[in-house]
């Protein structure tokens, strides 16, 4: 661990309230932090109880380290208006836990002499305290001049993290693969147990559970190599089997079944799992469901 250093929080938000309770657990001083809705002051109750609740720039003026944990939109303006109300200082470290952002965002902070850190925690977020056993080897993607390197190794370990450095110019890449990967898996989930729902399934979770849990770690492990289904069989009649059911009983499905097939679809023949005359046929079917003409009988190789 690092010396202790007096952490400042703004935005008691999800991501705020647990990193700057974890890292009051690993030793430091969290003297101050602001939040100004319901469930921001609800959590800091809950995982901060006992810390002065202040106005940003208070914060700010009260740490070595101010943790900046708004929402990605807000960002920019939170460190201009800090800046400007001269309640950041030189040699003071400014860090942000946003994916998208590196430190440019951060230039009116650093051009007050402050010591800039971007620090994205590669995790979804509950806000309770069944965060803080979840940050145990969390990677955090990190983009940090050289100086600010050795404190960064030490605050991440302080989480119970590892880092990952992304350069300033991929930052937003990154939090694509992120949210690509994590939020958008949600919506398939969700969108699979709508189906299963529809089919008569009283208990969709518990159906794809296993599943899920076996297809997650083998592509992770494998990558295209765990692909199985209809697709990578070249099984076009069971897809368009299942593109008419879609549109008869889940229609808002639709786009996003033919979506995620298309992409299979190219991932297979691009690893010599398809032959193209199959992959063709799929194709035609894949797109004749989104036009709204009926998918054909027959396809002419």
């Amino acid at each position: 661990m690092t010396a202790a250093l007096r952490v400042g929080v703004v935005g008691a938000g999800r991501v705020g309230a647990v990193l700057a309770a974890a890292l009051r657990d690993a030793g430091h001083s969290v003297v101050a932090v602001a939040g100004e809705s319901q469930a921001s002051r609800a959590r800091i109750a809950d995982l901060l109880p006992g810390i002065p609740v202040e106005k940003p720039t208070a914060v700010a003026r009260s740490c070595d380290l101010l943790l900046l944990t708004v929402p990605d939109d807000m960002l920019a303006n939170v460190v201009s208006t800090l800046a400007a109300a001269g309640a950041i200082r030189s040699g003071q470290y400014v860090v942000h836990t946003s994916g998208r952002h590196g430190l440019a965002v951060l230039d009116p902070a650093t051009l007050a002499g402050a010591r800039p850190i971007a620090l994205h925690p590669a995790m979804t977020f509950t806000g309770t305290a069944l965060d803080l056993g979840r940050l145990g080897g969390c990677v955090f993607g990190v983009t940090a001049g050289t100086g600010e390197r050795e404190l960064v190794e030490s605050l991440v370990a302080d989480l119970g993290g590892r880092p990952m450095w992304v350069p300033e110019e991929r930052r937003t890449l990154y939090h694509a693969g992120l949210a690509h990967g994590a939020n958008h898996l949600v919506t398939l989930v969700a969108e699979a147990m709508e189906m299963l729902a529809a089919a008569g399934g009283d208990h969709p979770a518990d159906t794809l559970r296993p599943l899920l849990e076996a297809a997650l770690d083998n592509a992770l492990n494998q990558g295209d190599r765990a692909l199985t289904g209809p697709i990578v069989r070249g099984d076009v009649e069971t897809v368009r089997a299942h593109l008419a059911d879609l549109v008869h009983s889940a229609p808002h499905t639709l786009p996003s079944y033919v979506a995620m097939a298309r992409s299979t679809l190219d991932r297979a023949v691009a690893d010599g799992r398809l032959l193209p005359l199959r992959a063709a046929k799929m194709s035609q079917v894949l797109e004749a469901s989104l036009t709204g003409l009926p998918t054909p009988n027959r396809v002419v190789g």
